[in-house]
């Protein structure tokens, strides 16, 4: 990975973040990046690094200490995420599921009882968690779940197929979002605390053969007559819906760090190599083609960096966020897949072979337009947002 300064955005960071920035930074240099091709080809699980990060606070940094948490605010989670995933983006989308989608809603929604079996374990980076949401049928229709859940007097009987669910192969805990009463539709959705380990009746699909991030799994979560006890309901009965409306909307703060982390190292990658590769007996970074493209993932990355951190700024400070998420994954997924569209063509032949991480950049970039709410959804989240004002 290439060094870079960083001392101009010192005017948005308090020593907090400063100091948070350094250590992922460090930390993502000399343990992810060196490992990350590697994982990637193999479509292997990063135990060891995902260990370590949990040692540093990384895998439940929003929550209490009470609970195993880092007791750090979203601003904190979103250079963390970016500077993770700058080393390996599938490190950062397991550190986001973690965070986000699965310590979330149990911090939000769950009893204290529930936060000491199913929160601490996973906040600590003792464990990994998961969130179940996505059917195979449902796309982004949160609320067209057909997995259901019925009332069995003691317990609730779960019968249904999640699709698509990062960290299942490795998560001793899950949140699954389920229809109790279909006739109320969005609400007759409900939440669920889910011991991935050890539920009869639960097991998994084949693992997902996926374009990028590829060290993190992803596959089928399939359940068949899975009783779990009443008390796993999270949240009152009918507020699933809720529950993960405002997953999501917390997630997208982690999966635009995560797109910034992408677009940053394409950026590091194409800038270094533009200086090093010589043409016509003088460096390629002195051609106005290449200073154009440069030019062009500096301003994107920054203009996405501003959205990202007021987003993670306003949730800090418990204010309204949702168009704000929604505005800085948008911007930051698209940059992502711009600048590494764009380190390729810097790099040329180079940047399409597995030698250099360009190519890795690019396949990793695709996937944060799709997860957490497509583009797409966030352009509807954004107009109904700004809509509303002028009504």
């Amino acid at each position: 990975m290439t060094a870079r300064n960083y001392s101009d955005w010192s005017f948005m960071m308090n020593e907090e973040h400063s100091a948070i920035s350094e250590m992922c930074r460090n930390f993502a240099e000399n343990e992810l990046a060196p490992h990350a091709a590697m994982h990637d080809k193999t479509h292997s699980f990063p135990e060891n690094q995902v260990k370590q990060m949990g040692e540093l606070g990384l895998m439940g940094m929003t929550v209490s200490s009470d609970y195993g948490g880092a007791d750090m605010d979203y601003m904190s989670y979103a250079i963390a995420m970016e500077e993770i995933s700058r080393g390996c983006a599938s490190a950062g989308v397991i550190m986001s599921v973690n965070n986000s989608l699965y310590n979330g809603p149990v911090n939000t929604w769950g009893t204290h009882e529930q936060k000491e079996q199913f929160l601490t374990p996973v906040a600590s980076g003792a464990k990994v968690g998961c969130f179940m949401l996505s059917e195979p049928g449902n796309g982004s229709d949160a609320g067209a779940a057909s997995t259901t859940a019925t009332d069995g007097g003691d317990h609730w009987v779960i019968n249904g197929t999640k699709g698509w669910i990062t960290n299942a192969f490795e998560a001793d805990y899950g949140v699954l979002i389920a229809c109790t009463n279909k006739s109320l539709k969005h609400k007759g959705i409900s939440a669920f605390l889910v011991d991935m380990k050890n539920t009869p009746g639960l097991s998994l699909g084949k693992k997902e053969d996926k374009l990028g991030i590829r060290a993190s799994s992803t596959c089928s979560v399939i359940f068949e007559d899975v009783k779990l006890p009443k008390e796993n309901m999270l949240g009152p009965e009918g507020s699933g819906f809720k529950v993960a409306m405002g997953t999501l909307d917390g997630g997208r703060i982690g999966i635009a760090g995560q797109a910034l982390g992408i677009a940053q190292a394409s950026l590091d990658c194409a800038a270094a190599y533009s200086l090093d590769r010589k043409a016509f007996d003088s460096p390629i970074a002195n051609m106005y083609a290449i200073q154009s493209k440069i030019a062009e993932m500096s301003t994107r990355i920054e203009a996405a960096r501003l959205l990202t951190w007021k987003a993670g700024k306003l949730a800090s400070e418990g204010k309204p966020f949702i168009k704000d998420a929604a505005q800085a994954k948008l911007m930051a997924s698209e940059a992502a897949t711009f600048c590494s569209h764009q380190a390729i063509q810097v790099l040329g032949g180079m940047g399409y072979v597995s030698d250099m991480p360009a190519e890795r950049h690019y396949r990793d970039a695709r996937i944060t337009e799709i997860y957490e709410g497509t583009s797409e959804i966030q352009k509807l989240v954004i107009a109904g947002h700004v809509l509303k004002q002028y009504k």
